[in-house]
């Protein structure tokens, strides 16, 4: 909760980050090649996985995959099908292993094909990933959410909601079926009179009161647009000396706390806030690479050269110089690949 403290205090006290939290326009790494030719590329991948039997050609891979947009990939997909019969993802599944492996499916999924996945791999097995399902279910838009919700009842054969309530309870699952329904706000203009009545309606829930009302803080931050949030953000300082960030410090805990949290830190700056995921995944020992390659692949056509900024921004030093860091091999060179370093 420090972390998030001093998170919140930084993007508050630093208006330049405002100007970057809207993902919508393309600030994504990964491009259209302007060359392309499906069944071009079908041929190099086939050849390189045909070479993986006496050697490696992990760099046609890589060439070939991370520097093409998910549509071009798509296309090369079928041609490949086309050409031998064989499904891509499956042929490259035999031929590589390990976290390369990981990334390279990855990018052969569609964005909601994906994100399905990655919701599905979450609620897998004994145990629930709740952060995974915060983060994606509070970070993508209404349009988003519907196509993965979709692809989740196409793929699993199960509805998104159902397999949610039965993974997790209480304030949390309410939180997670607002999030759930893609109805949120997503308008632009600000309703000032709104944003302060919310504003006072979270002083009055939290930090005003013993206990906290979490109905009245979910149903705020999970219905109001992120612009309409920022300026409510803005307007609690009147009502609270101690300020949105402790205040939330105090009433908030565990898995419920990162849901919400998710949703503050999204709607002020959304790039920081994947910044300091990525930040965390390779802080310490050890490295979450399961959270490194879904952040880079999901955001690689979005807002991947914002997040770039940012955590130059946040933490003194690039990116990629983490990645180098903290990965190595063919893993290492399909990230750096994708952040458009190679």
């Amino acid at each position: 909760m420090a972390f998030f403290k001093k998170f919140l205090q930084k993007i508050c006290d630093d208006d330049s980050s405002k100007g970057s939290k809207d993902g919508s326009a393309n600030f994504g790494t990964v491009k259209a090649d302007p060359n392309f030719n499906a069944q071009n590329d079908a041929e190099k991948l086939k050849k390189a996985i045909e070479t993986k039997v006496e050697g490696v050609d992990d760099a046609t891979i890589v060439e070939v995959i991370a520097k093409r947009s998910n549509a071009q990939r798509q296309q090369i997909k079928a041609a490949y099908q086309q050409s031998t019969g064989k499904l891509l993802a499956d042929a490259l599944k035999k031929a590589l292993k390990s976290d390369f492996e990981e990334v390279v499916l990855a990018l052969l999924m569609t964005p909601p094909e994906y994100d399905a996945f990655e919701m599905k791999r979450a609620m897998k097995g004994l145990g629930t990933t709740e952060s995974v399902l915060s983060e994606i279910l509070g970070t993508r838009s209404n349009k988003e959410i519907t196509a993965m919700k979709n692809t989740f009842k196409e793929v699993y054969g199960k509805v998104l909601e159902e397999q949610v309530k039965g993974e997790v309870s209480g304030d949390l699952e309410t939180t997670l079926l607002a999030l759930c329904k893609a109805t949120r706000s997503e308008d632009h203009k600000i309703d000032n009179g709104l944003a302060k009545s919310d504003a006072k309606a979270l002083f009055e829930a939290g930090e005003k009161q013993i206990g906290t009302v979490c109905s009245v803080i979910i149903n705020v931050l999970t219905s109001r647009s992120e612009a309409q949030l920022c300026k409510i953000f803005q307007y609690y300082g009147k009502y609270s000396k101690e300020g949105l960030a402790k205040a939330l410090e105090s009433e908030l805990h565990g898995n419920l706390e990162d849901c919400l949290m998710t949703l503050v830190k999204a709607a002020w700056n959304k790039p920081a806030f994947f910044a300091e995921k990525l930040h965390l995944a390779m802080k310490g020992l050890g490295t979450n690479t399961d959270t490194l390659t879904r952040i880079i692949v999901s955001r690689s056509e979005i807002d991947l050269l914002k997040i770039i900024q940012e955590y130059k921004r946040m933490y003194g030093k690039t990116l990629q110089e983490a990645i180098m860091k903290e990965t190595s091999g063919e893993y290492e060179k399909i990230l750096l690949a994708l952040c458009g370093t190679q």
